[in-house]
């Protein structure tokens, strides 16, 4: 292990931390909350010590592979948190640590899954910092600092890895700083559009601000306690056709921009995934129609929850909780599904279900046919065997470390559906679960136990495991 480039990498996060932190300081000055402005500015403070102290190392090798990469990574996630938890503390918006530091990596990893029963009472700097951490997070803080800083020496694109969603991560361009500015570049036009939109809709300028980077970031902390709930029809289209757009592999967009239209739709995995969306909204539109004035109605508020939960962005605009089992059975189905490889959506991915489907077939058919060959193709592509095992190992570790989670949480003695849903919405990063997690309900509940369990949930499923698991391997620390 290089210990000297992991560290000195986290020092420059650190000090992107800090830049990020001025944000909701000069909120909090213009909302004139000075107690709460003076805790973000030592926070900034802490963050460039501790970050330039760090940056001062000089590794003898600034060459750092995959092992660098995910310790860093997975190391960068925790740090990020412990640090943005520190003004929900200080403040007494979330006097407990541990359930602040629950509170700030659900947001930085993009959950949504919330201690707090009153959002409304925050002061506006804290509300600000708690969906600003959604933003932050959805397109990955290590993809942020390769488009800002010229980092030399090693392979960057084992960063991006590390970091970035889906079985395998693809150079948009030959280089990685030019493919995270594009990416960012997208991340920024689509957020801008949003807000714009929502703007239109009458929504005040925080409101859209803060539900945008919760959609952006496909995170879902809202600004009210009930979430989506109050506001208009059309605030509730916008947001659902802009959380759809960002579970959306932005590969797509890039290939958009290069006018490479056939590129663009012929990506199989986006066919799949709108399938799924626009199945899933059917079938549960016609199960609920009883329950609303009109199908059309049914229609708008099932296409809202259908896209807020394959996108894992966790926003209500009801209590689905109280909608027939049919309806419920088929939003936690979409909880495991989750978005596109690529998108700042969590969940398994629709291309790994996708290719495990397909390997299935190839199992039936060679079971016919056992001398037949029949190659499992993506996009007209044969996928290669390191692709095809790292998803079956994935597809392991996910049920094992899913299975482990229900089975320690359970000991503060809540019922099956409140526990079970309860890891799928952390793990899978989307926030709300069922029964008593439910849209209408929050995780302070659980233990301090039961929420560090979850709290490494959140972190493993939006890291998608290995990186935080290569944290407790002893090979890992070993120099070279």
């Amino acid at each position: 292990m290089n210990y000297a480039v992991v560290f000195r990498l986290l020092g420059y996060i650190l000090l992107c931390e800090g830049g990020l932190l001025c944000l909701p300081a000069l909120v909090s000055a213009l909302y004139s909350e000075w107690d709460i402005l003076w805790i973000f500015l030592f926070t900034v403070a802490l963050c460039f010590v501790i970050g330039l102290s760090l940056t001062f190392l000089k590794p003898r090798s600034k060459i750092f592979h995959m092992r660098e990469s995910c310790a860093t990574a997975a190391l960068t996630w925790i740090v990020i948190s412990i640090m943005g938890a520190i003004p929900f503390v200080l403040s007494g918006a979330i006097p407990n640590p541990i359930e602040a530091l629950f509170e700030t990596v659900s947001g930085f990893t993009t959950t949504g899954a919330s201690v707090l029963a009153d959002v409304e009472s925050l002061p506006m700097g804290i509300l600000f910092w708690r969906s600003f951490t959604h933003w932050i997070g959805g397109m990955g803080i290590l993809v942020f600092l390769l488009a800002v800083m010229p980092l030399t020496g090693g392979s960057h694109v084992n960063l991006m890895k590390a970091e970035s969603p889906g079985p395998q991560v693809e150079k948009m361009v030959p280089s990685v700083q030019a493919t995270a500015k594009i990416l960012y570049t997208i991340y920024l036009g689509m957020t801008a559009l949003q807000i714009l939109f929502m703007l239109a809709g009458g929504c005040p300028l925080m409101d859209s601000l803060l539900l945008t980077f919760g959609t952006a970031g496909t995170g879902g902390f809202g600004v009210l306690n009930d979430s989506l709930g109050s506001y208009s029809t059309y605030i509730q289209v916008v947001v659902t056709i802009f959380m759809i757009l960002f579970g959306v592999n932005f590969s797509v967009y890039f290939y958009l921009t290069r006018r490479k239209f056939k590129k663009a739709f012929a990506i199989e995995e986006v066919r799949w995934y709108l399938a799924v969306i626009a199945a899933s909204i059917l079938l549960i539109s016609w199960n609920i129609r009883d329950l609303f004035p009109s199908f059309l109605t049914a229609m708008q508020q099932a296409a809202f929850q259908v896209a807020s939960i394959i996108t894992t962005t966790g926003f209500s605009s009801c209590d689905f909780d109280l909608w027939p089992s049919f309806s419920k059975s088929i939003l936690v189905a979409l909880m495991f599904i989750g978005a596109c490889a690529g998108s700042t959506g969590g969940g398994m991915k629709i291309s790994r279900l996708m290719v495990l489907a397909k390997s299935i077939r190839k199992e039936v058919l060679q079971t016919v046919h056992p001398n037949a060959v029949t190659p499992i193709r993506v996009d007209g592509k044969p996928i290669n065997h390191e692709t095809l095992r790292s998803i079956n190992v994935f597809m392991a570790a996910y049920i094992i470390l899913f299975a482990s989670s229900v089975l320690l949480i359970s000991l503060d003695g809540y019922d099956f559906t409140t526990n079970f849903t309860a890891v799928a919405a952390t793990f899978n990063n989307i926030g709300p679960g069922l029964a008593a997690v439910g849209p209408t309900a929050n995780f302070s509940i659980y233990s301090g136990f039961s929420k560090l369990v979850l709290t490494f949930d959140m972190l493993a499923g939006r890291l998608e495991l290995f990186p935080l698991l290569l944290l407790f391997a002893p090979e890992t620390w070993k120099k070279f």
